[in-house]
């Protein structure tokens, strides 16, 4: 199982945690760190941007799209756009994505807000030990500095 950190803008964050977005997508130019590396029962901890970690989420199913083309992503917004949502402006400016991926989220629920230091513009983090910004010990039961 992985731990990630998911950056989101303010009002996709608010969408999931009231369930009218339950699928997060990421589409993107190139793959990034977090392609490949994203499988169900992986826990998500979500953050708004410029704000703290605030909700916490199971990945229940995730689907990768190695290569993209725009029919394809036509087509991801007519099945999935209203569990993904975005406005059909937002939609346009995803059409020369070139790879992605889709994640189900499952057991979504907010969290104590946690501040952390975070500085890069990464939006989606793999977290691994020693590089978690401390989330694993605060909220991961069995870690050993989980309090």
């Amino acid at each position: 199982m992985n731990y990630h950190l998911v950056i989101l803008k303010k009002p996709y964050l608010d969408l999931i945690l009231t369930g009218a977005k339950t699928i997060e997508s990421r589409l993107t130019k190139g793959k990034t760190a977090a392609f490949g590396r994203v499988q169900a029962g992986d826990t998500l901890f979500l953050k708004a941007s410029g704000g703290p970690v605030s909700a916490k989420a199971t990945v229940a199913d995730v689907k990768y799209y190695p290569i993209l083309t725009r029919s394809q992503i036509v087509e991801i917004k007519q099945q999935y756009g209203r569990e993904i949502g975005g406005s059909d402006a937002v939609w346009e400016t995803l059409m020369d994505r070139k790879c992605g991926f889709l994640v189900w989220l499952g057991d979504v629920r907010a969290i104590e807000p946690m501040r952390i230091e975070k500085k890069d513009w990464r939006a989606w983090v793999v977290l691994t030990e020693g590089k978690d910004f401390g989330l694993l010990a605060r909220y991961v039961t069995g870690h050993p500095r989980h309090r």
